[in-house]
């Protein structure tokens, strides 16, 4: 079991993540967007810190290189993306299929900032293609309209694409800090600091509590995205970037939207398609392109231990 230690993180990851698309969406009818993620992380960065406090020696970040590794987290993982999502999707003219495909560009914008600044973690032609691949499948999978994705709305769909660029710089970025820091100490810090700037960005943007309509559907909506889809979310996260590199975390931006849409079928009684099917078998070849190796060796492992 240890061996898919991995594997495993990497698909809970996935529908943590992808479900957290529909609970957006639904707690938009509720929250001032950019008030709503710093609700949202306002909850779990009380949870992750007094879990750190728990299991960490020492909770607080001691050196320049520690503080500017929680400030690249709470600046560009956390508040950046988060600002720019959530404002997007709060416009009609983005629909969850529509960010999803924009999202999804993640890993080819990791690839893109990894050039600059993380060489050895530069893609192969072969694995180059396999990130088209697995774009290409999340396109069939949404299905988008592209009068929609070109349309109106240019505004907020820009504002989405900066989040998925954010997000990506931000994963490269923390593999450039010389710096060992807990996992739960960074994702507490990062946290804390991500959820002060949305406050201040939500002020600036004229937001208040008073327009919050308090019910269970936005307190259930909240409470999953502070608790799963942020505070255990991004434990697996900060813990799967160390073992896997941004490139292949990233990569979870293509399955991601695989558990939106199974999670709609399971909840929402929502169709799957023929366009869904196909997009998962791309989004499958996509993988096996990108860790061929990693496949291989486990095959070779396999037969060797039969």
């Amino acid at each position: 079991m240890r061996s898919y230690r991995n594997l495993l993180l990497f698909l809970l990851l996935a529908t943590l993540w992808g479900s957290a698309f529909m609970t957006i969406n639904a707690g938009l009818e509720y929250f001032p967007p950019v008030l709503f993620a710093a609700f949202r992380y306002d909850v779990a960065a009380v949870v992750m810190l007094g879990y750190a406090v728990l299991i960490v020696d020492d909770p607080i970040p001691r050196t320049r290189g520690e503080w500017t590794l929680v400030a690249i987290g709470g600046v560009l993982l956390i508040a950046a993306y988060h600002v720019f999502l959530f404002i997007g999707e709060s416009d009609p003219h983005v629909t969850s299929a529509v960010a999803a495909v924009i999202v999804s560009l993640s890993p080819v914008l990791t690839t893109v900032f990894a050039r600059g600044f993380l060489p050895e973690e530069r893609l192969t032609i072969v694995g180059t293609v396999g990130l088209l691949f697995g774009l290409g499948g999340v396109i069939v999978l949404t299905n988008p309209d592209p009068g929609s994705l070109l349309g109106d709305g240019a505004v907020p769909k820009l504002l989405v694409f900066l989040a998925a660029a954010s997000f990506a710089l931000g994963t490269v970025l923390t593999r450039t800090v010389d710096a060992q820091l807990p996992i739960e100490t960074m994702e507490a810090w990062s946290m804390l600091i991500g959820a002060a700037i949305m406050h201040i960005v939500s002020i600036g943007l004229g937001e208040s509590v008073g327009d919050v309509v308090w019910s269970f559907e936005a307190i259930l909506a909240l409470g999953y995205l502070s608790i799963a889809a942020s505070a255990i979310g991004f434990l697996v996260f900060f813990d799967l970037l160390e073992r896997l590199g941004p490139i292949e975390i990233n990569l979870v931006s293509y399955v991601a939207p695989v558990f939106a849409a199974l999670s709609g079928w399971v909840f929402l009684d929502e169709i799957i398609t023929i366009a869904t099917v196909l997009g998962f078998l791309l989004i499958f070849c996509g993988f096996l392109l990108v860790k061929r190796e990693a496949i291989r060796a486990e095959i070779v492992r396999y037969r060797s231990t039969g």
